[in-house]
């Protein structure tokens, strides 16, 4: 399973990479592709419908999603995929121990909204952890990487990443003025604040989709709390970011926030992501 063996995963400009950062940036190549069809979309009128669990689903979804699977089949043969729109139409797969995450379209709000806050995700989840990911932000051309170091590089969508330069980012040292917490631009409920209350907190800004993860991994924000549900496509290209970058993922009862919940239908329970050591309250 290694990317580094395939025709697929290109020679990045990057210097002494690892297995597992070579995948997140052949993911990126993807993520690339994928936001070059959602930016297509996103410039002209387009069609939204209601999915079953009453959430929106656009043509950029559905058009970016198939690069990724296509792609993903290539660098990872016999994998499995949970992708959220097949999940949809197709009802959920069975995996292992190893599968891949996708979400070709974290943010549909966010998109149909037109403030640029709309991600695509890709991971990679290993015995419950997602351990390469890659989180991309078209309208804002910014690609997010994490295997076992974090990147964050400025990329237009549909240019290749392995000539794009980009840097390392970690998270950062508490602030002695207090913590800076993000929080979802949608959803915030009344859990959130009284988790807010406890904190010796700064300052708090909202973001959307899997931005809030990365703004924690690149040392802009300290704490990202969700209470309320999400599915593993949703959080484990950020998490995976975040964790590259030094952070943790925890349960509000300070456990490993794992993945893998099929019993579930993938789907999560509460999390705070924290950029240091967690303030449990």
């Amino acid at each position: 399973m290694s990317p580094q063996n395939t025709p697929h995963a290109p020679a990045f400009r990057v210097a002494g990479l690892t297995e597992l950062d070579r995948l997140a940036l052949a993911f990126a190549e993807l993520a690339s592709e994928a936001g070059r069809a959602i930016m297509d979309i996103y410039g002209r009128d387009f069609a939204v419908r209601t999915k079953a669990d009453a959430s929106p689903v656009s043509e950029a979804d559905e058009a970016a999603e198939p690069i990724l699977i296509s792609g993903v089949e290539k660098l990872l043969p016999g994998v499995p995929i949970v992708a959220e729109e097949s999940v949809n139409r197709d009802g959920l797969p069975m995996v292992g121990e190893t599968y891949v995450l996708i979400d070709p379209l974290d943010g549909t709000k966010e998109f149909i909204n037109r403030n640029g806050e709309f991600t695509v995700n890709v991971a990679l989840v290993r015995n419950g952890r997602p351990i390469v990911g890659c989180v991309y932000a078209p309208a804002a051309a910014r690609m997010y990487t994490g295997g076992e170091t974090a990147r964050l590089a400025a990329v237009v969508p549909g240019a290749r990443v392995a000539d794009t330069d980009s840097r390392a980012i970690a998270t950062r040292a508490y602030p002695e003025p207090g913590l800076t917490a993000v929080t979802s631009r949608s959803h915030t409920d009344e859990r959130t604040q009284a988790f807010l209350g406890r904190l010796p907190l700064a300052g708090q800004r909202d973001a959307g989709s899997s931005l809030k993860f990365c703004l924690v991994a690149e040392g802009q924000a300290d704490v990202y709390p969700r209470f309320g549900p999400t599915m593993e496509w949703d959080t484990a290209a950020g998490h995976a970011v975040l964790r590259a970058a030094g952070g943790r993922v925890l349960t509000p009862e300070g456990t490993e926030f794992l993945y893998g919940k099929m019993a579930e239908g993938f789907r999560n329970g509460a999390f705070i992501a924290w950029g240091g050591a967690p303030h449990l309250g």
